[in-house]
């Protein structure tokens, strides 16, 4: 079974061309996602240069569905930043592929995410629970809407404010439950009840908010 992991770093919108042509990092080095793992520099070398030795190409999916190929990887390649790719959506070969372009380009979708097989791994010396990814088998790469980075990045941002002793918005509280799991419809019933507190009113105090994301987390 294949695991994955998105990049964090946003498709450069402006580097899609008319001709279906994309480019973006598909992994970043350094990075501590919300699994407590990180990606070290080198960590797709053997994996890149056997695939080529090979003839064994790297895919280009959507939503890391292995039935849902939307194009190809052309180029991949690692530098100080991470893992580099360039491709191009087969958007005159299916509607899903059609659909996808049509996405990106209007900036709808944006984000990259890798599916792989973990060869070497190591605790980190320096942070207490994480685990540095070494050596990594390199399957696929995707297209998808929301990554584990950005959902994290979310999450840190509205408990960073609660623990400064402010309130998060309301729509910031009802994206926090949405990506806890929550339906869209329930995560808007919750935020509305909790508004008396994201609003500072009299009584309502940042801590008691804070506990009720903290139990939301488990």
């Amino acid at each position: 079974m294949l695991q994955t992991k998105d990049s964090g770093l946003a498709l450069d919108v402006k580097a899609v061309g008319d001709d279906g042509v994309i480019e973006g990092y598909a992994s970043a080095f350094g990075v501590v996602d919300s699994y407590n793992e990180v990606v070290e520099p080198g960590a797709f070398t053997a994996s890149l240069v056997d695939g080529r030795r090979k003839g064994r190409s790297v895919k280009m999916l959507w939503q890391h569905d292995t039935t849902k190929p939307i194009g190809v990887w052309d180029d991949l390649a690692e530098d100080s930043k991470g893992l580099y790719v360039k491709g191009r959506i087969l958007k005159d070969v299916s509607p899903l592929a059609a659909e996808a372009y049509g996405l990106i380009k209007a900036g709808a979708l944006d984000e990259l995410s890798i599916g792989y097989r973990t060869v070497q791994t190591e605790p980190h010396d320096d942070k207490q629970g994480v685990l540095r990814l070494l050596k990594l088998d390199l399957k696929e790469v995707s297209i998808v809407t929301f990554g584990a980075l950005s959902r994290a990045a979310r999450i840190t941002d509205v408990k960073s404010i609660l623990e400064g002793g402010s309130q998060p918005t309301v729509r910031q509280f009802e994206e926090h439950l949405r990506d806890a799991g929550f339906s869209k419809s329930a995560a808007a019933a919750m935020a509305s009840a909790c508004k008396p507190y994201l609003r500072g009113e009299p009584e309502a105090k940042a801590d008691d908010v804070l506990a009720f994301l903290s139990a939301l987390r488990g």
